[in-house]
Formats: structure tokens, sequence, C-alpha cells
């Protein structure tokens, strides 16, 4: 299977419900807001569902959040890593249930 880009990854994120998770993480708002805000991001990251963005930030604490570059290749946060998860979602390997839209009005 041919590799997926990054907008093919928003693409599939914006299928499956994942948008306003990833959106969070790209501006550092998720480490700042509620804990479960924070934890459902790092799940996301470690399943390879969402990546890390292209600067880093700082969470609620001061810590920073490294950008995706400033991880090694194949880990958790990279392009890489969102690739492998979403080409297994696309091979029927992972199985995801999409949104269903009467829950988004």
């Amino acid at each position: 299977m041919e590799e997926l880009t990054e907008e093919q990854i928003i693409e599939l994120q914006k299928e499956y419900g994942l948008t306003e998770i990833q959106n969070l993480i790209n501006s550092g708002d998720a480490w700042k807001l509620e804990g479960h805000v924070g934890r459902t991001a790092s799940s996301t990251l470690e399943q390879g569902a969402c990546m890390l963005p292209e600067v880093e930030h700082r969470d609620y604490y001061g810590n920073t959040i490294p950008k995706r570059s400033d991880v090694k290749e194949g880990h958790k946060g990279t392009l890489e890593c969102a690739q492998y998860f979403w080409s297994r979602v696309l091979s029927g390997e992972i199985e995801l249930c999409k949104p269903d839209p009467a829950d988004e009005d």
C-alpha cells in the first residue's frame, strides 16, 4: 500500500470524528484544558490516530510539548506513526467506528 499523505490522514481524521482533537493538539490547547482532554490527545498520539503539530507548545505547567520534527521518526506523534495507524485502518486490520452524523447537530 502506498504511504498516506498528511492531507489524506487529515481527511480520514475528519471521516472518523478526530478533527477536533487534532485541532486542539495543533493549537496546544489540548494541554491547557481539562485533564481528560489532554489524556484523550495523548491516547490518540499513542495510537497514531493523531500527530504532533509542526510547532512546539507548552502545557499548563510550562512543560514543553515537542513539535513533530523533534520526535524520532516512527515514534508516537510522528507522521510515520500516523501513516502506519491509518494504513491499518484502511486495510481493515484496525476497525474504527465512524461517528453518527445525527450526533453532530
